[in-house]
């Protein structure tokens, strides 16, 4: 086979360090784009990119030649540095060290647009750690709590 193809799907979750709801729905209108475009950028095809002042949710197919981790990496760093230039009052902003990466198969890709989609809704009733204990328990991903939260 002389060419190699592929289509893994990741929905990607991270938050802000600490939690803390400081990214504004004119920010949140501006960041969600910037990520896609950043992961665009890196081969990774995005879906959707959404969220709420705390945490963003991705979906997109990962690239052939990079990891989940240099993805991560490279979205938090270049969001990160644009938010800073942004906004003065995010000039210490920082993204949460870890983050969940989650498998999605193309036929429940829409099911998972929707939920990225409908954040604002779904975090009426459910905080961000509520959110992501229940999707740690969904992927069957092992978790200990005192690591999780920073």
């Amino acid at each position: 086979m002389s060419q190699s193809l592929s289509r893994i799907l990741v929905h990607l979750v991270f938050s802000t360090k600490l939690r803390a709801p400081c990214l504004s729905a004119q920010i949140q209108h501006e960041l969600h784009p910037y990520i896609g475009g950043t992961l665009n950028e890196h081969g990774c095809p995005v879906i959707e990119v959404g969220g709420v002042a705390d945490h963003v949710h991705m979906l997109f197919g990962l690239s052939r030649t990079l990891t989940v981790a240099q993805i991560v990496e490279r979205v938090k760093t270049s969001s990160s540095k644009w938010l800073k230039e942004k906004n003065t009052k995010l000039s210490t902003f920082q993204w949460q060290h870890g983050y969940g990466a989650f498998s999605v198969s193309q036929s429940d890709a829409e099911r998972v647009i929707t939920y990225i989609r409908e954040q604002e809704q779904h975090h009426r009733k459910m905080t961000f750690q509520e959110e992501y204990r229940l999707l740690l328990k969904r992927y069957q991903v092992a978790f200990d709590e005192r690591y999780v939260w920073d």
